[in-house]
């Protein structure tokens, strides 16, 4: 198990109750409960030949996303980062029931960690960079068929903050340590059920 894909395990047991097989391959499920109200918690694997198999069978039912970076190697993965955000922000399913969605950055913890603000600034510049290339591609593939998806504004540079129809929200958390701090998940998990 990776230590980002523990970190994200971690995140799901402090949050409901998770089975305790470390399963790599498969989803992890749970049920959160808030003001006599369950919510059904998945964490989907994080390894890129699986996330999209298990994201795709739980999309059209999220109220809210947990998308959850690793503030210490944020900096050498961003273009990874964004490329699967990207994903889940253009996806019509998506879009359509326009689900909460926090970008949890963890690892605060940590001396090197980055902090939202700045986690928030290298994502946008990334996502700035990708729906150019990606609506470039659509076109060149074929012009007809290509339905076209702007996130954000157009002619202007990307922003979390202009994004509709989401509410995406960026905080702060570290999951990994005995100083465990995730009140801010459970808040928003509260806000969303």
């Amino acid at each position: 198990m990776g230590e980002q894909d523990i970190t994200t395990y971690l995140i799901a047991i402090f949050i409901a109750i998770i089975t305790l097989e470390e399963n790599l391959f498969a989803e992890n499920t749970g049920e959160y409960l808030v003001n006599k109200k369950s919510l059904r918690i998945i964490d989907i694997p994080g390894h890129e030949r699986l996330r999209g198999k298990f994201f795709d069978s739980y999309k059209n039912t999220a109220k809210g996303i947990v998308y959850v970076v690793d503030s210490l190697t944020l900096q050498k993965e961003v273009k990874d980062v964004a490329e699967f955000l990207y994903v889940i922000l253009t996806d019509s399913t998506v879009m359509s029931a326009s689900p909460q969605i926090l970008i949890l950055c963890n690892k605060q913890d940590e001396l090197l960690s980055k902090g939202s603000f700045v986690i928030k600034t290298l994502l946008e510049k990334e996502m700035n960079t990708l729906r150019i290339t990606q609506s470039n591609q659509l076109e060149s593939v074929d012009p007809s068929k290509s339905k076209k998806v702007f996130l954000g504004k157009e002619d202007k540079d990307f922003d979390f903050s202009c994004v509709p129809p989401y509410n995406i929200e960026f905080e702060e958390c570290q999951a990994c340590s005995e100083d465990t701090k995730i009140d801010v998940l459970k808040k928003w998990l509260n806000k969303i059920a």
